[in-house]
């Protein structure tokens, strides 16, 4: 597999991978587009947690975080969702692009308990858009990634909670190093969507641990 040496390249390799094939409202399911994760994972790379190390990808959805860092040299890639239909469809996509050394779990993140100590952990967890959304399922993705140890983790929030996540990574032993600001388009997916599109403003923490 040709590792991938250019950002819009990397983009491109993205946009062949499908949405949740059943959204399902309860676990507050939307793809990371592209253009998001790319930037992301391109960033990542830059700052020396992609090439070569061991990378986790929590609540993975269809694997776009995964699967990237493989195509941006990881060493290994583990996705893991609660959805066996998203985690079917991620493990079609890598077989599609040729993708190798990515692996796909079907759980609950918070029964996931391996492999041990990876080198770097993504994250896109429920965050809240939704006004009848459960509060806080956030935050269990950020206890979950603590607890598996990595050198580094990203992890996705409402931008309006910025304040208070500041002081709970703290208050956790963690130091955030980069705050990167996204409009997250939330597409018309589901009965209670109004608009065709409304764009959230989102941030990704990435944190080490202290």
């Amino acid at each position: 597999m040709k590792k991938i040496t250019r950002k819009k390249h990397l983009e491109m390799r993205l946009q062949s991978i499908p949405s949740h094939p059943n959204p399902k409202v309860g676990l507050e399911q939307y793809t990371t587009p592209s253009v998001i994760a790319s930037d992301l994972v391109w960033n990542a790379y830059s700052l020396g947690d992609i090439l070569d190390k061991n990378i986790v990808d929590l609540g993975c959805g269809t694997g776009v975080f995964a699967i990237a860092s493989r195509l941006m040299g990881a060493n290994s890639s583990v996705g893991v969702d609660i959805d066996a239909d998203s985690i079917g469809l991620a493990r079609d996509v890598c077989d599609k692009l040729n993708v190798d050394g990515v692996d796909f779990i079907v759980s609950d993140i918070c029964e996931f308990s391996g492999p041990i100590n990876p080198d770097t952990v993504f994250q896109n967890p429920p965050f809240g858009s939704q006004r009848k959304a459960d509060s806080g399922q956030d935050l269990k993705f950020v206890k979950k990634a603590i607890e598996l140890s990595p050198e580094v983790f990203y992890s996705f929030h409402m931008a309006s909670t910025q304040d208070f996540l500041i002081d709970y990574y703290h208050d956790n032993g963690c130091e955030i190093t980069h705050i990167f600001r996204y409009d997250f388009p939330i597409p018309k997916i589901y009965d209670f969507h109004t608009k065709e599109k409304q764009d959230v403003e989102v941030i990704v923490i990435r944190a080490e641990l202290k």
